[in-house]
């Protein structure tokens, strides 16, 4: 697990004994914190509402969703409402259709978000039968809600900058080339992947 920083400090630690270059930006920056966020609904759903949007932007609509909806903005209420309340409230018809897929499937209990298939690749393709969460999505849910070990977002742009950078590679890996090189690192690449934002956050400043 990579939720405490004792557990994430020590994944890091046997990482960069496989990957000395990883080292760098640890000896630079220092070692990144913990990234966490509560497991179950309304973190996927918080998740569609910040789709394409600032943060500042999401956190308004949340909002007028938990001013409409309750705390929470519980999944029962949600699939109660208008297509008008919920665009008043800042929903695009297609993140309406994303939410009321993860009510829906909620609900239902098709899916039982706290009860997640322990193989990573089962969940997330569990993960990716609501609309609107794709596979970048469904990852960044385990590794930060379910802080799982071995959770590589290759899809992430900022990750492939940065292991590129840190790699000295003379291109930026795509995604492909990302997950080859990334092999080695299991069962270690949650790990592999905080410290590659904490680099490129680094390096942006």
């Amino acid at each position: 697990m990579v939720h405490t920083t004792q557990a994430l400090r020590a994944d890091l630690d046997r990482l960069c004994a496989i990957e000395p270059a990883l080292g760098a930006a640890i000896e630079r920056l220092g070692y990144p914190e913990t990234r966490v966020r509560a497991p179950g609904y309304e973190t996927l759903l918080r998740t569609i509402v910040g789709q394409q949007v600032s943060v500042a932007a999401a956190a308004s609509v949340w909002n007028r969703l938990e001013a409409l909806l309750d705390t929470g903005c519980p999944p029962d209420r949600l699939l109660d409402q208008s297509e008008e309340a919920l665009r008043a409230c800042g929903l695009s018809r297609q993140k309406q259709g994303y939410a009321r897929s993860l009510a829906e499937l909620v609900v239902s209990g098709a899916i039982d978000l706290h009860a997640l298939p322990a193989d990573d690749e089962e969940a997330i393709a569990t993960l990716v039968r609501i609309k609107g969460i794709g596979r970048w999505s469904a990852e960044i849910y385990l590794l930060f809600a379910e802080g799982r070990p071995d959770i590589w977002p290759a899809g992430d742009l900022a990750v492939r900058i940065a292991i590129g950078e840190l790699l000295g590679l003379p291109d930026r890996p795509d995604e492909r080339q990302i997950r080859e090189i990334a092999e080695r690192w299991r069962p270690h690449r949650s790990a592999a992947a905080l410290l590659a934002w904490h680099h490129y956050n680094g390096a942006t400043l």
